[in-house]
């Protein structure tokens, strides 16, 4: 009986190996940084060609979910947006980062931008094609980053994020930077005037800001937003001069 058990026990495991060889998304934690205990769970995602072109390299997605998707399972991070698609089966051109905020926390800046260069410097990533999207904290969090590193990313897509108030102002600095945002006009969540002021303003710099408006949706603005092909065929033609 016991050595039943131990063969049944034997096959369950290889069958669990075998699906988390499968898994589409790898399972990854950083710690370190630029700061003591700094540390972020996450997900990757490489494209099929990724083991076969050894000397290709490729472009890099950075998702930034929203507060419901805070914690310590990676699970929740699949809910939305890319990770949700590339679960269910979708293909990716690029390889897709993306990180879990902590529990309560807000996401930091500088820790998923520490992590972003890591995840470059370990895979064959293309900085001069890096993009970041998110949705509400996380489109916030994704204007954040953009103004925090302009130099660095060819394309953002901010979703229904809140705009620090000073960031209007300083919309001349993402003028090398594209930017297509998105939000819902019935959103009681965060006020679409913080996403149409920010976007007047890199209009009036001259960025050439793109803002696609939703005329009934309320806060979910990103559900159609991902699931629209057009998204990953603009961002797939960014790319920041060196």
């Amino acid at each position: 009986m016991m050595k039943k058990i131990s063969g049944l026990l034997l096959l369950m495991l290889a069958a669990i190996a075998t699906f988390a060889q499968d898994s589409p998304q790898i399972e990854g934690k950083y710690s370190g940084g630029y700061q003591s205990g700094f540390n972020l769970s996450y997900l990757l995602y490489l494209p099929d060609d990724y083991q076969t072109e050894t000397t290709k390299k490729f472009p890099l997605l950075v998702f930034l979910h929203g507060s419901g998707e805070r914690g310590d399972d990676l699970s929740k991070v699949k809910v939305h947006g890319p990770p949700k698609l590339i679960d269910l089966g979708q293909k990716f051109p690029f390889v897709v980062l993306s990180p879990q905020c902590p529990a309560s926390k807000d996401w930091d800046i500088e820790a998923v931008f520490t992590l972003i260069q890591k995840i470059a410097s370990d895979y064959r990533i293309d900085e001069t094609r890096v993009y970041v999207t998110g949705l509400s904290m996380g489109g916030w969090a994704t204007w954040d980053l953009a103004m925090a590193y302009p130099g660095y990313f060819a394309a953002i897509a901010p979703i229904c994020g809140r705009v620090n108030r000073n960031y209007p102002e300083r919309a001349a600095e993402l003028n090398s930077m594209a930017v297509w945002a998105f939000h819902g006009a019935a959103d009681d969540v965060v006020p679409i005037l913080e996403t149409a002021r920010m976007i007047r303003a890199l209009r009036n710099a001259g960025n050439e800001a793109l803002f696609s408006i939703y005329p009934t949706a309320g806060h979910d603005s990103w559900t159609e937003t991902y699931d629209n092909p057009e998204l990953y065929n603009w961002m797939i033609q960014q790319q920041r001069k060196k």
